[in-house]
């Protein structure tokens, strides 16, 4: 996700832009977790490239070890197979824009894009479209399916979880909302709003976002890092409850089901392991010194980290060169 200097309301122009990191210490910016099937899936044990410049923003997979990667400053998804890269869904398909979250539904063949227009942070990204939408796409051809516009007009899509039902959910960075798609939809619905899960004055809202064993929802917000349980009832949104960290956390980015509970970024270098009971939440780190990780897959027992450096493009450190983008494999625990 993005760091702002500012309000987090909405993006502002130069001289306001949102930041992403810190110089000294970076941070980061979201998915149901696309879980990998004993055996089937291709064992890598060595990180994956990234095109050149691409700044990745999230990261989802299919239970064959594919890796699909969007990119916060080309727009467009590319798709990882083998170790070789080909562009699934082409820059500005479909009238997308920059590409943040994104989420793989192999049940509905769908493969699900948050798409923004970020050009207030000097981003100026494929095509002229404006604000905050999701768009789907089909999940092996690439081909357009759908476009969702969020409602609000401070909305930023950040990242997206698919329910058992398949409904998918949204998390709306710049707004107090969590939206929803039921299968076959032409709109999206508000689906929870609390003030918690308001932007602060300085920081930005909700992040992360996916489905925990027990069927509530459960999200990030990024500044302040906090985590949120929302309870799920027979389709409906219940009791927003604030979860209490066994440590502070830093820079809440992506969230994914893993096992009982979930996998986290924080925006400081960190992948993490989540166990909650009641409102308690274990933080375990499973891997620290990531390079500005911004979103996380699982493909079978290996956790792929998308390292964003989304500094070199709207942060501290833009006009250096950032390196090599790649995906990092990182042993996750049983």
């Amino acid at each position: 996700m993005i760091k702002n200097n500012g309000d987090a309301g909405r993006p502002r122009a130069t001289g306001e832009l949102l930041k992403i990191r810190r110089a000294s210490l970076p941070s980061a910016a979201a998915i149901v977790l696309a879980l990998g099937i004993a055996g089937a899936a291709r064992a890598e044990t060595a990180p994956v490239g990234v095109p050149d410049k691409s700044f990745p923003e999230s990261v989802t997979s299919t239970s064959d070890g594919t890796l699909y990667v969007g990119s916060f400053n080309h727009g467009g998804v590319t798709k990882i197979s083998g170790g070789k890269a080909e562009q699934l869904v082409k820059p500005g398909a479909a009238d997308s824009r920059s590409t943040l979250g994104v989420l793989a539904d192999e049940k509905s063949g769908t493969l699900y894009v948050c798409s923004n227009d970020i050009s207030a942070m000097g981003v100026a990204g494929p095509s002229n479209a404006k604000g905050a939408w999701l768009k789907t796409f089909d999940l092996k051809s690439g081909a357009p399916k759908g476009s969702f516009a969020l409602s609000d007009p401070k909305s930023f899509c950040n990242d997206i979880v698919v329910g058992a039902d398949g409904t998918a959910y949204v998390s709306d960075s710049f707004a107090p909302f969590v939206y929803s798609l039921k299968p076959g939809g032409t709109a999206l619905a508000t689906f929870a709003t609390d003030p918690q899960l308001a932007p602060a004055k300085d920081g930005v809202g909700l992040d992360g976002i996916a489905i925990g064993a027990d069927g509530n929802l459960y999200v990030t917000t990024f500044i302040p890092a906090k985590l949120f349980r929302i309870e799920m009832k027979d389709g409906k949104a219940g009791a927003v409850t604030e979860l209490k960290p066994s440590r502070p956390l830093d820079h809440a980015d992506a969230l994914r089901a893993h096992g009982g509970g979930f996998l986290l970024i924080e925006g400081n270098g960190k992948l993490d392991k989540i166990m909650v009971k009641g409102s308690e939440a274990t933080i375990d780190t499973i891997k620290d010194g990531l390079a500005e990780p911004v979103s996380v897959t699982q493909v079978g027992d290996v956790g792929w980290v998308a390292e964003g450096k989304l500094s070199y493009v709207i942060g501290d450190n833009k006009g250096k060169d950032p390196g090599p983008f790649k995906l990092t494999p990182v042993a996750l625990p049983k």
